[in-house]
C-alpha cells in the first residue's frame, strides 16, 4: 500500500502518512463546546482515522473522508482564521504519527492547543505544551476494554479527564474509578451526557448528590446549532 493510503479493513487500523503530511477530515472555526475551554473562539482541525468504534459516536465520518496535506498548509489555514485558540480532533488524531509533529508545529507556532484523545493511545509523545483532554470509555461506550490506562500516570494539573456517560450504570462507573484512583489530584475531571441519550437534568441531580468534585459539560455546540459538522 502506499504511505498516502489509508488502510480501513479492520477498526484496529492506523492511518498511514508521510512524516511531514497529515490526513485532514476537516478544519472549521467555531466555539469550543467542550472542555474547561468552552465557548472560546477556536479553530479545530479534525484528523481522519479511528481504532474505537463507539457507540455514540458523532464523527463516524471521519473514519475514512479525508485528504492528505501537508503540515505547514494545515498551520498555514489556521492562521488564517486569526484565534489563538486551536483543538486538534478526530476520529483518534493520535491514530496518525504525524499528529505529533502537527502539535508541536501548532505550539511552535504561538497557539494554545488542546488534544482531544480517546485515551487508547499512548500520549506520551504529546508535546507537553498541549493541553490533552482525555476521555477515559464507559461500558456503555461499547468500547470500554480499549482504555489506556497508562495514560493516566502521564496526565498533569494542565489536562483535563472526560467521561461520556450514557446511563446511570455508567455514571456510578465513573463515579468508582474517580474515586479508586484518585483521578480528582491529577487534573480537572469532566463529566457529559452523551447527547439525547440521556436526560442533562439526571446528571446535575447525581453530580449535586454526592458532591464530587466534578465538572459537568454540556456540548454547547449541538445546544446551540444540533448535531451537524462544521460547527
Amino acid at each position: 500500500m502506499d504511505s498516502r493510503e489509508v488502510a480501513f479493513a479492520k477498526p484496529s487500523e492506523f492511518v498511514r502518512t508521510r512524516g511531514k503530511e497529515i490526513r485532514i477530515n476537516e478544519i472549521f472555526f467555531s466555539l469550543q463546546g467542550e472542555s474547561s475551554r468552552v465557548g472560546l473562539p477556536t479553530v479545530f482541525v479534525r484528523l481522519t482515522g479511528c481504532p474505537l468504534r463507539c457507540g455514540y459516536c458523532d464523527t463516524a465520518y471521519a473514519f475514512h473522508e479525508g485528504k492528505t496535506r501537508s503540515i505547514d498548509e494545515v498551520v498555514a489555514e489556521v492562521a488564517a482564521h486569526g484565534t489563538h485558540y486551536v483543538c486538534v480532533t478526530g476520529g483518534e488524531p493520535l491514530a496518525q504519527k504525524s499528529c505529533f509533529k502537527l502539535l508541536t508545529s501548532l505550539c511552535d507556532a504561538g497557539y494554545s492547543v488542546s488534544l482531544e484523545t480517546s485515551g487508547a493511545v499512548d500520549v506520551s509523545g504529546v508535546d507537553a505544551r498541549v493541553s490533552r483532554i482525555v476521555d477515559i470509555k464507559t461500558p456503555g461506550s461499547g468500547e470500554v476494554a480499549r482504555n489506556r490506562w497508562e495514560n493516566l500516570t502521564l496526565l498533569n494539573e494542565g489536562d483535563e479527564i472526560k467521561f461520556v456517560l450514557t446511563s446511570e450504570a455508567d455514571y456510578e462507573w465513573a463515579k468508582s474509578i474517580m474515586i479508586d484512583r484518585h483521578l480528582q489530584d491529577i487534573c480537572p475531571v469532566l463529566l457529559s451526557p452523551a447527547f439525547e441519550e440521556m436526560p442533562y437534568s439526571a446528571l446535575a441531580g447525581w453530580l449535586l448528590r454526592d458532591k464530587l468534585k466534578v465538572r459537568m459539560q454540556v456540548q454547547l455546540h449541538k445546544v446551540i446549532w444540533g448535531e451537524k459538522r462544521g460547527v
